[in-house]
């Protein structure tokens, strides 16, 4: 299959899978303990961004049915597509409901959209999934994830960093190797570019260790329910330029000027902008 051979992946679209996990008691002391002091909680229910660590998909992929980056081969619920860098691009989380704890919750998952273009950094594939979680026959969590593919890594300089932007509430968070371990080990998150500096560096061609999308994502919800006094009722993030671990970097957020939606971000220590998010109330 051609990299850009779009009418070979029409049987992926509408396609489906389905899960079922329990938060438990020990998952979200795991969370806390990984992302604390940043978090915001409402009693019995699971702080923002809990629902990246339930039921990882696929969770029974066997050591045997690993690719080289660590993710499973492509080809059964995502499609196989040939380009090699894959990474969280960003989505939007609308909450409906609070995630109960204790309590069975399943997940339906479902391909939406998948497109070929050319970015500059050469060619890009997004493949869009839909999420809804649910417990109890209500509808807690409607998801839109968008997933990238990229082509092979040139090698460039580090991007040039931009102006420092300060917000209104704002954490400077340290990325030590132990803090990528601790995320990968919470969403059974094999790829190597998380905790493998050879692989990250000379395959991928990363500047080291990358800090994961959604525990980006994760600090930024929090930042934002903590900010407005209640978790957003929806929630969009976009990726910018990778993360890399090793310095500390600031995850920021302030009112827009309407005053009923937030904008927030990371922004690294060569104040490059990692990521962008925005949050309605």
């Amino acid at each position: 299959m051609s990299d850009n051979d779009l009418g070979q992946l029409q049987d992926w679209l509408g396609r489906q899978e389905r899960c079922e996990a329990i938060i438990t008691p020990q998952m979200l002391d795991a969370y806390r303990a990984t992302l604390a002091p940043h978090l915001w909680e409402s009693e019995g229910a699971a702080p923002p961004g809990l629902h990246w660590c339930l039921a990882p998909s696929p969770a029974t992929a066997s050591m045997a049915e690993l690719g080289e980056d660590g993710h499973p081969r492509r080809g059964g619920f995502l499609p196989p597509i040939l380009l090699p860098r894959r990474m969280w691009a960003g989505g939007e989380v609308e909450t409906l409901a609070p995630l109960p704890i204790g309590k069975p919750i399943q997940r339906l998952s479902t391909i939406r959209d998948i497109r070929f273009k050319e970015g500059r950094s050469g060619k890009l594939c997004f493949v869009t999934v839909e999420h809804e979680l649910s417990c109890e026959g209500v509808l807690a969590i409607r998801e839109r994830q968008d997933i990238v593919y990229r082509a092979p890594a040139e090698p460039g300089a580090a991007p040039a960093g931009g102006p420092e932007r300060v917000g209104e509430l704002e954490h400077w968070v340290e990325t030590p190797p132990t803090l990528l371990m601790r995320y990968s080990a919470l969403t059974f998150n094999a790829h190597r570019i998380h905790y493998d500096l050879p692989y990250a560096t000379e395959v991928e061609g990363y500047q080291g260790l990358v800090v994961h999308g959604p525990l980006q994502a994760s600090l930024l919800f929090n930042l934002a329910a903590r900010h407005a006094g209640r978790v957003p009722a929806r929630f969009a993030y976009r990726g910018q330029v990778p993360l890399i671990a090793g310095k500390v970097f600031r995850a920021a957020v302030s009112w827009k000027e309407q005053g009923d939606s937030l904008q927030a971000w990371t922004q690294d220590a060569d104040a490059n902008l990692n990521m962008e998010a925005s949050a309605s109330c």
